[in-house]
């Protein structure tokens, strides 16, 4: 057996760290040899990331190997202490520590000075290619953050940034990294935090303790949420509603740890929004004291009681004594209509028998025997005043269909299923009731564009299109197609993306739908909800595409704990769903379901708008819960010859204003950036960035002055060319745009700009290797026209290197060597390969590379044109080298 174990008291290092060895040793078993932190415990209990078995679970004596993390102290291990000094058993040690006395000795020693042994081990993910999930780059981040102080300790290094962004692109959870990790207040986060305290009033109602804070700062307060999260930590109450007034504008900020209290319910006064536990809202024009007024008259009347099972509890309950027969039982049941009795003895409470147990203990003769022969005794009951958030937790964690209600020995009723799952449709319905409050467009439903589908679509997406339908309809699920395909299908564009979005649990629709499919493969993002199925192109050589993709998803709301964070996302119908999109141009959905395939949903106004070419946003909040969507804006608007509302520009003006986008992740921007070289024309996209000052902020050197406008039009002039050339060769046209940008910048500022827009390692070689050379190579080109030498500079290079160099020379010479080499030199290759020489009487060795070397120079010179000149030639130069008189050469 194979253990993974970390020190006592294990800390979130340990934790990701031990995640980490898993990915790398996926046979091995994490063990805990002790106790947690409290954060990690309650942790582990939310999450339960992987599984984790304790020291007590573990036969000693079958241990073959140790991968220990995190410590390289054997004193550190507990119980596992004398195990990694037992001769037989193998040591891999991880670690980030310095060297200590009593150091481990390990077959296997991986221990290094970085911030975190988490970093280690995701250098290791990366290294060997290993997938993760986001919840495991969660785990993994969690141990970083923690170790380096959220980056801010003096043993951070470089690589622990580096590992951080790697997760960060694989998905990791900064609100849950947040939730966990605390960061120490700086100065004057101490004096709002104390006048935050010493303004509190406590709303107190039914149980329930609200606090309401507030204070006032002519600067932009950068972790509001963190002072909101801390005050929750720091005081007994059951929620709190903090009040900000900065930068012209009051801040609400709610939390609440109480289902009796949903914070959405006084922010929507507010048009914030958020989950019943966190959520915010801004409001401008309205000074902080009224604010203040209105949320302290709002507040008594949304605390509301919550419901416990006396409230819906069935009472009185049918119930049977323990030495009634069998048989009678399922008289009982049969009479009453029920699947459980509650068994009584000395009318007590004594246990449950369910119709199951009845019906095969008669099967099996045993009709005439005593109900307590086969009662469950250690089935869950609960209380009266039991909330029902925790019977439905143990109801489902338990897998339990019934649950006697006890007080003082005696049955008092009795919850099922059906009870919790009508208290829960209460509940739904009275949050249906307020969103229909809402105000929106009414939908426009009514037109069918079928016949659009059919004619637009190729024939095998308009078939599997139609099958997703039916197959919805045989699962009692409404199916969906929604996205950029149902925009472009309007506008008469070809698009190839096909999303689905399912009414119901997407991951079961696309597994059952895939098993009607051949040569498919099903990818599921459990997490997600989400999941892929992927055409194999020689099973169906109909597809429109290789591997062409369909992407399924439950339908889905999202909220943000805080500006320009990722998204949680919870279940919920297509409308929510539609409206968590971007624009409204992207929120239309065809229904597929066969009694209304074809019909157009539109509750946003998206017909009208791609009608009118016009880019909006759905909601004022949408550019600071995800500032990408202002590059998004732009790039939809270049690539559609679209306009951005007047309402849009100015949310993204102010979104600059609030200087949102240094909180986004850089591969985020990298992404977005990359997408509008791809599909927009560049130069008037940069003009628009800069125009709303989006592009500076990437830089602020970044403006769309002389230099750059030359170096991007002649990027695009060069490109164009390269297209004309019908070459089909590939050329990372992005990067070579991001060149342009980089090389107006000043040296020293450049990797500033690469690190802040998370550039790919591949592209910051190539861009580092092009930045560094092209000036070089340029005044080189300028003084030969020797094709030798126009080959021996340009051939070891890549090709985007080379048209860069192109486009920024502005020498004709430079162009016409470098057209030279693109059009003539770079493909020539000698007639004559080693086997040909060695047939001609050459002996192999280091005359083979000259001979060929030489014949390459001839042919670039244009002095040999055929093989046969080429065998002349080594005759006549290399001759002297022959074993033997070579065949006669014809002419």
């Amino acid at each position: 057996m194979d253990i993974i174990v970390c020190h006592l008291n294990a800390d979130f290092d340990c934790l990701s760290s031990m995640l980490g060895a898993k990915k790398i040793y996926p046979d091995a078993v994490c063990v805990m040899p002790g106790s947690e932190e409290r954060k990690v415990r309650e942790f582990l209990h939310k999450f339960q990331p992987f599984q984790i078995l304790r020291a007590s679970d573990i036969d000693i004596g079958s241990i073959k190997r140790v991968i220990v993390v995190d410590t390289s102290r054997a004193s550190r291990l507990g119980p596992f202490e004398d195990v990694v000094k037992m001769p037989g058993v193998s040591v891999h040690l991880y670690d980030h520590h310095p060297s200590a006395e009593d150091r481990i000795r390990a077959a296997v020693e991986v221990v290094e000075e970085v911030g975190a042994t988490a970093t280690l081990f995701v250098e290791e993910i990366v290294k060997k290619q290993i997938p993760i999930s986001p919840l495991e780059a969660t785990v993994l981040c969690l141990g970083i953050y923690e170790e380096t102080g959220s980056f801010r300790f003096p043993t951070t290094t470089f690589r622990d940034l580096q590992a951080a962004a790697y997760l960060l692109r694989k998905g990791a959870n900064l609100n849950i990294v947040s939730e966990y990790i605390k960061i120490e207040l700086g100065r004057e986060e101490i004096r709002l935090l104390n006048e935050l305290l010493s303004s509190f009033q406590d709303i107190y109602q039914y149980g329930i303790r609200v606090r309401v804070v507030k204070a006032s700062r002519t600067e932009y307060v950068v972790d509001a949420a963190g002072l909101a999260h801390r005050i929750m930590d720091m005081e007994e109450i059951d929620a709190l509603v903090m009040i900000l007034e900065m930068e012209g504008k009051v801040v609400i900020i709610c939390r609440s740890r109480v289902p009796e209290f949903d914070v959405t319910e006084l922010l929507k006064y507010f048009d914030g929004g958020g989950h019943p536990s966190a959520g915010s809202a801004t409001v401008s024009g309205v000074p902080l004291e009224l604010v203040e007024e209105r949320i302290l008259q709002l507040i008594p009347g949304l605390i509301r009681p919550q419901k416990v099972v006396r409230d819906i509890m069935t009472s009185p309950v049918i119930t049977i004594s323990h030495n009634t027969e069998i048989k009678k039982a399922e008289v009982l049941m049969t009479r009453y209509g029920v699947n459980v009795l509650p068994v009584l003895k000395s009318g007590r409470y004594f246990g449950i028998i369910t119709r199951e147990v009845v019906e095969k203990a008669i099967l099996h003769g045993f009709g005439m025997s005593k109900v307590q022969e086969f009662t469950t005794t250690d089935a869950e009951t609960t209380a009266p005043d039991t909330p029902l958030q925790e019977v439905e937790r143990t109801m489902v964690e338990k897998n339990q269909r019934f649950m006697p209600v006890i007080q003082d020995g005696r049955v008092v009723g009795c919850i099922t299923r059906t009870d919790l799952l009508r208290a829960l449709y209460d509940e739904l319905l009275r949050r249906k009731r307020l969103d229909e409050a809402e105000v929106h467009e009414r939908p426009s439903i009514g037109r069918n564009v079928a016949h659009l589908l059919r004619e637009r679509m190729p024939p095998f997406v308009f078939k599997i299109l139609e099958k997703v339908g039916r197959h919805a309809d045989e699962m009692t699920y409404r199916a969906y197609l929604v996205g950029g395909s149902v925009r472009d299908l309007l506008m008469g564009q070809k698009n190839l993306d096909i999303d689905i979005v399912i009414e119901g649990d997407a991951i079961a629709f696309a597994t059952s739908f895939s098993r009607t499919l051949k040569g498919v493969k099903l990818v599921t993002h459990r997490r997600f909800n989400t999941a892929k199925i992927i055409f194999n192109k020689a099973e169906h050589p109909d597809a429109p595409l290789e591997d062409f993709t369909i992407d399924i998803a439950t339908a889905r709301t999202e909220y943000y704990d805080r500006p320009a964070a990722l998204p949680r996302v919870e279940t919920s119908s297509i409308k929510k769903d539609l409206y968590r999109r971007d624009f409204t141009i992207n929120t239309l959905a065809i229904k597929l379901n066969p009694d209304e395939f074809g019909l157009l949903l539109d509750f946003f106004g998206a017909q009208r708008d791609i009608k009118e070419r016009v880019i909006r946003v759905l909601h004022n909040l949408s550019f600071v819960e995800d500032p990408t969507r202002a590059f998004r804006a732009v790039r939809f608007a270049e690539r559609f010859g679209f306009k951005i509302s007047r309402h849009t520009e100015r949310l993204i003006r102010s979104a600059v204003r609030l200087n949102l986008f240094k909180k986004l992740t850089g591969s985020r921007l990298y992404d977005e950036l990359a997408l509008i070289f791809k599909e927009t024309d560049p130069l008037q996209s940069i003009q628009r960035l800069s125009q709303y000052g989006l592009l500076e902020t990437l830089h602020p050197s970044l403006k769309p002055q002389k230099p750059l406008k030359e170096t991007v039009q002649s990027i695009r002039d060069v490109l164009t060319w390269f297209d004309l050339l019908f070459l089909d060769e590939p050329v990372q046209k992005e990067t070579l745009y991001l060149m342009g940008l980089l090389s107006i910048i000043p040296p020293s500022d450049r990797r500033d700009i690469i690190d802040r827009l998370g550039v790919p390692p591949r592209q910051q070689r190539l861009i580092g290797q092009s930045l560094g050379q092209y000036e070089v190579l340029s005044s080189r080109l300028m003084t030969t026209d020797d094709p030798v030498e126009i080959y021996r500079l340009l051939h070891p290079l890549p090709l985007e290197t080379v048209l860069f160099v192109m486009a920024t020379s502005k020498n004709k010479r430079v162009e016409r060597a470098i057209s030279r080499y693109l059009l003539e030199l770079r493909t020539l290759r000698p007639a004559l390969r080693g086997k040909d020489l060695l047939e001609m009487g050459f002996t192999p060795g280091p005359i083979f590379s000259k001979i060929l070397e030489d014949l390459l120079h001839e042919r670039l010179r244009g002095n040999l044109k055929t093989e046969a000149d080429e065998r002349r030639f080594v005759i006549q130069r290399y001759g002297e080298h022959l074993r033997r008189v070579p065949q006669k050469i014809s002419t």
